[in-house]
């Protein structure tokens, strides 16, 4: 075949990768550069490559982009390299870790594997001229053996395996170590509370971090090694380094308020999602109203959630509207159907609204919610919440019967992450329907389950955060109960794992003043004041707590 065929044939194939996993994805952007401009700050990575000096050079660039997970430009930068260099064998292979998709939205859909393992052939017959490179080909057409047909989680574990071996072999090259340690996290199980895949991802990032503080990925992934409640605070230096070693790309700028969301910064989350929002709104090729960016939902997810916590509730509420107004999104995936289903259930959630959360439908209608039962579980989740807390009992039942329908459904498709929360989801609406029909004793029984099974898992990396804490949940249940001792303890347990939420304060505040602690009730009053100092509505428990404090 001649050469120009060759490279039209491969850039066919990576159009083909990007349309594929741009539809799986869960954090995968979809967009070029911002319209009329190129990628000026990628950070630096310098991968070296036995090809010629202007496919060295675009193949640092197309890394780059892989480290912050912008995988379209990716993609074609990696087809670039081709195009200097139509012998060089780790541009397919850059191509096929493309269809690998975002490590953390593991696995990816069967075409998606297809493409890749194609990508991976074509890598396979080129080869490479140096030893090194030939070692990671080898390792990563592991994850793609068989995968139409072999497990996911051993494919995984295989490949975890293999780069331990590739970055054994050459301890001094800093893209085996990264690349290992991204695998590793990619690779930890949410149950593992020793954290151990974690922190040997962060025995090997840290002194790179260190060592080369412009490199995309190692800050990235810190950030993502440290993503849980127990361990967030750590990541807070590269959390505050990767927005400005990579501001030209989205998911750069919203990454930090992983962190952030942990240890309640939430002035510091709003504001990188905010950039992270209108560089992804640039982006979109429609101006037609109706049509939104599944990239800049997430961000606008986090906002939501940011804004509550500071009872910016004007705010939240234009996202909010915005979001409910948007009919079509440019690429259906999780990310998107998350956002949809959580944004109007923060809403009414945070502000105790059971009559708006017991009326939650699922929006936009024409969106493919079959596909996504994990999304859609929140927002039945919420509104069979709101149901039983408001007494409508028959109507929880009903919403409890779809969850469990869900529940089901992931079950099947061994989706079992989501099927074990949707269990937590269920656990929380029949403690309420107990509650309500006076059945107490099984009520706190389900409470403390649902709380218990709840810390004893994690979130999902794409989310910022449950849209109520089940610990906190149990703390209202007690007060509910008249119990304002134990309830202050619930809430103090649910803070230590979810600082500064707006909720749990107010929860311990109120706990604490029913239990005769006029002391911790005005720490945690005059705390409430602190986080709620820029926001733009006032509440009730925000004049509760000014009362309060205005006593002797």
């Amino acid at each position: 075949m001649h050469p120009t065929s060759i490279i039209c044939s491969v850039a066919a194939r990576a159009l083909a990768i990007v349309l594929i996993a741009s539809s799986s994805i869960a954090w995968a952007h979809d967009e070029d550069a911002p319209r009329g401009k190129s990628p000026e700050k990628l950070g630096e990575v310098n991968f070296s490559v036995s090809c010629s000096a202007a496919a060295q050079a675009e193949f640092n660039r197309a890394m780059a982009m892989f480290h912050s997970f912008w995988f379209k430009p990716a993609i074609k930068s990696f087809s670039q390299v081709l195009e200097h260099d139509p012998q060089c064998g780790m541009a397919h292979w850059g191509i096929a870790i493309m269809a690998m998709g975002n490590p953390f939205a593991w696995p990816p859909n069967p075409n998606a594997l297809k493409a890749g393992a194609a990508a991976m052939a074509d890598a396979e017959r080129i080869g490479a001229k140096t030893e090194r490179e030939r070692d990671y080909i080898a390792a990563l057409a592991v994850f793609f053996k068989e995968s139409q047909t072999a497990e996911h989680k051993s494919r995984a574990a295989a490949f975890a395996n293999a780069m331990e071996k590739v970055a054994a072999k050459y301890p001094d090259d800093v893209e085996a170590q990264i690349l290992f340690a991204l695998v590793l996290d990619a690779t930890a199980l949410p149950t593992d509370k020793t954290f151990a895949n974690q922190l040997k991802a962060a025995g090997i990032l840290e002194p790179l971090f260190s060592k080369y503080p412009k490199h995309p990925g190692v800050a990235h992934y810190l950030i993502h090694t440290y993503d849980y409640a127990e361990l967030a605070e750590k990541g807070l230096p590269s959390a505050r380094a990767y927005a400005g070693i990579a501001p030209s790309v989205p998911h750069a700028l919203h990454m930090p308020s992983h962190i952030f969301s942990r240890v309640g910064l939430w002035q510091e989350m709003v504001e990188g999602d905010r950039a992270s929002y209108r560089a992804a709104k640039s982006e979109l090729s429609e101006a037609t109203l109706g049509v939104g960016t599944y990239d800049a939902l997430h961000a606008m997810d986090y906002m939501v959630f940011g804004h509550l916590q500071q009872a910016q509730d004007k705010a939240a509420r234009q996202l909010f509207e915005e979001a409910t107004a948007i009919r079509k999104v440019n690429v259906e995936n999780f990310v998107a159907a998350y956002a949809f289903a959580a944004i109007p259930a923060r809403f009414a959630l945070e502000h105790s609204d059971w009559q708006q959360a017991a009326a939650l439908k699922l929006s936009p209608s024409e969106m493919a919610w079959d596909k996504f039962p994990q999304a859609e579980a929140i927002l039945v989740f919420a509104r069979g919440l709101g149901a039983a807390r408001m007494g409508d009992v028959a109507a929880a039942r009903g919403d409890l019967q779809r969850l469990q329908a869900l529940r089901d459904a992931m079950t099947a498709a061994k989706n079992v992450y989501w099927s074990g929360q949707a269990d937590f989801q269920i656990k929380t609406v029949e403690a309420w329907i107990a509650l309500a029909e006076k059945r107490n004793d099984d009520a706190l029984q389900s409470r403390r389950a649902a709380a218990e099974s709840e810390e004893a898992s994690d979130k999902h990396p794409v989310t910022p955060g449950n849209v109520v804490p089940s610990r906190q949940l149990l703390g209202e249940m007690l007060m509910t109960l008249d119990q304002p001792k134990q309830a202050l303890a619930e809430f103090e347990r649910s803070l230590k794992r979810d600082p500064n939420r707006f909720r749990g304060l107010y929860g311990a505040a109120r706990a604490a003043e029913a239990s005769g602690d006029r002391e911790a009730a005005r720490a945690y009053y005059a705390k409430l004041q602190s986080l709620t100092a820029n926001r733009d509505s006032e509440r009730p428990e925000l004049a509760q707590a000014k009362a309060f404090l205005a006593t002797p």
